[in-house]
């Protein structure tokens, strides 16, 4: 009688929420003005003129709970409510003539506002 033994490759996690340079070089730029550390708290609550929106703030320390998105040492937190509509998304910086701000790039989002923080699922 033989043994055959059977390997099944362990499959990577799937990325569940991303960081862009972009918003890992301001995140940095903002520490270094603040002279400490800062994070990006992204929350999506009911609201908005789509049905969602994002909410950003910068915090210093991460609850227990958060799903922390790190690049380059930069790190932004996302709770687990939220995730569920953030799944796949992209945390983005974009610094253009008519506003410089964090956006969110969302797979899930079917429509948004002109302003880019409120979305529809």
């Amino acid at each position: 009688m033989t043994t055959q033994t059977l390997t099944i490759a362990k499959k990577a996690a799937p990325v569940l929420v991303s960081l862009s340079p972009t918003a890992a070089m301001r995140l940095h730029a903002l520490s270094k003005a603040e002279g400490h550390e800062v994070m990006l708290r992204v929350a999506v609550e009911g609201g908005g003129c789509s049905g969602f929106q994002y909410l950003f703030d910068l915090v210093q320390a991460a609850e227990p709970d958060d799903l922390k998105v790190q690049l380059d040492g930069a790190t932004a937190l996302v709770d687990p409510v939220s995730l569920d509509l953030l799944k796949g998304s992209v945390i983005d910086f974009v610094d253009e003539l008519a506003a410089a701000q964090f956006q969110i790039r969302n797979p899930n989002a079917k429509s948004s506002c002109g302003c880019g923080v409120s979305f529809s699922v």
